[in-house]
């Protein structure tokens, strides 16, 4: 997900001043009524997006209570052939919400005893992993996106000729070591996809063999793949991939992400999703066949690591949406031409999943359809504003710590912060500008004319006048670091 068009599509206020020492967020208690109506709310929304945001089709699927609460299509799975997105069986690609299914594989084989989280990868593999000033990398530090990695490219291509075997893969791109891991969250790619085939190394079973038997079969997910090219029984369900050529959105081949299989290659239907998360909220199983102990669950969305005190961070595999009021976890996955979300709140018993195809608009049509039902479902009120004295922040640019390190950095990539009034700190990035006010010291909330209910987005500054950072609480799997002062 893009910096940008995530935080163009935050919905985030404030409200009168208050001076505080901290600045908590409030919240507002779930009921019967957040949910009533909530298919009226998601089609109302959704009816606009396919109107104003380069959206080919969508699906959406609710669970709550032990059940599906409505999936529901939109639009179409073909522009070209017209060809509608059927709720039940048209599958999209969740690009890195994949991971979770790969995050529980690792947890089954932790599970049982084959892995140990504090152990060195290179324990379990045929190939070595560099240490970094002599310490090694655990498996924990790769289900917190914090092997002190460069992050790679070249990982989605055009055609299966052009694929490399996601094993060969890691062992031909083994990314730059740049800190010490488990100190800082910079999400990887490559250590998820290791991750995955650590479970394929200790198991003796392909990685796509193995999710499928232990995973996908036993909860009935029998349209969920990660094999590339698509097996031929559900290549006629799969929806196209579509660009925005002459103002007109046109179908794409299909994308093939399977270099780093386990990072992002899934293909589902939205009833399979449902039939997972309702899986992970009943604490590991589904119709009597289980996956994972209740014990093994809590260890997954329990929190490991956080970039800054103060704000979500990443849980074992599970991004941290919201900590508390109700406490959110789940993931987001982009692909070039899907854009998907899958939030979860364990404590409440409901989730639910989105995913759009479409032109760059549909990303935002995403994270604005995920934000409106976090706000409709679990609403918040802004935190009051900070009248107390603090230090000015660290003015000047910050680069993205998540990046591929072996390409030179772009400074026209770097985000600008100033500060043009007082209080009001104005990020821009590549000339869309963000403003967010002052809520505690070095602390801020995002200034938009937000719904009711949220949510709203937080920057924190941190890390000293030696390395002065900021992060953002919609972002816990990277920071940015300052590069020019001003």
């Amino acid at each position: 997900m893009s910096w940008i068009r995530a935080l163009t599509c935050a919905a985030l206020a404030c409200t009168a001043p208050a001076a505080l020492v901290a600045a908590p967020q409030r919240h507002v208690a779930v009921t019967a009524s957040n949910i009533a109506g909530l298919a009226d709310f998601v089609d109302g929304l959704v009816a606009g997006q396919i109107a104003s945001r380069e959206v080919a089709g969508a699906v959406v699927t609710v669970v709550a209570n032990g059940r599906v609460l409505f999936t529901h299509g939109y639009g179409l799975a073909n522009i070209a052939t017209r060809t509608p997105v059927d709720a039940q069986h048209t599958l999209f690609r969740p690009g890195s919400v994949s991971k979770l299914f790969t995050w529980t594989a690792l947890a089954q084989q932790i599970e049982q005893g084959r892995i140990d989280l504090d152990a060195d990868v290179n324990r379990y593999i045929d190939f070595k992993i560099p240490d970094f000033q002599g310490a090694p990398i655990r498996v924990r530090d790769l289900m917190s996106h914090s092997p002190g990695m460069s992050d790679v490219s070249g990982i989605i291509v055009a055609s299966p000729d052009k694929l490399t075997p996601y094993q060969q893969f890691l062992k031909t791109h083994v990314p730059a070591r740049l800190w010490p891991a488990g100190t800082e969250i910079a999400y990887s790619n490559y250590g998820a996809a290791l991750a995955g085939y650590i479970v394929e190394r200790v198991s003796g079973e392909p990685f796509a063999d193995y999710v499928e038997r232990h995973i996908f079969r036993p909860l009935g997910m029998n349209s969920t793949t990660f094999r590339e090219p698509l097996p031929a029984a559900l290549e006629p369900h799969m929806a196209a991939g579509h660009r925005l050529v002459d103002g007109q959105l046109v179908p794409k081949s299909y994308e093939y992400v399977s270099s780093i299989m386990p990072a992002g290659s899934a293909a589902a239907t939205a009833p399979d999703m449902a039939r997972f998360m309702l899986a992970m909220l009943s604490g590991g199983a589904l119709d009597g066949k289980r996956i994972l102990r209740p014990a093994t669950v809590a260890l997954l969305e329990r929190n490991s690591l956080a970039n800054v005190p103060g704000l979500p961070g990443i849980a074992h595999g599970y991004l941290v949406y919201r900590e508390a009021g109700p406490r959110l976890v789940g993931h987001a996955g982009n692909t070039g031409d899907f854009h998907s979300d899958l939030i979860l709140a364990p404590e409440k018993g409901i989730g639910f999943f989105v995913s759009f195809t479409g032109g760059q608009g549909s990303s935002i049509a995403r994270t604005e359809l995920r934000d409106a039902l976090i706000g409709r479902l679990f609403p918040q009120t802004p935190a009051p504003l900070y009248t107390g004295s603090a230090p000015a922040p660290p003015l000047g640019a910050y680069r993205d710590n998540r990046r591929d390190y072996s390409r030179p950095a772009n400074p026209e990539h770097d985000l600008k912060v100033t500060m043009p009034s007082p209080r009001v700190v104005l990020v821009t990035a590549e000339g869309i500008k963000t403003a967010y006010e002052q809520i505690g010291p070095l602390e801020y909330q995002q200034i938009t004319g937000a719904r009711a209910g949220g949510p709203y987005d937080r920057l924190k500054f941190y890390g000293g006048p030696k390395d002065w950072r900021f992060s953002l609480a919609s972002h816990p799997y990277e920071t940015y670091h300052l590069v020019k002062a001003d």
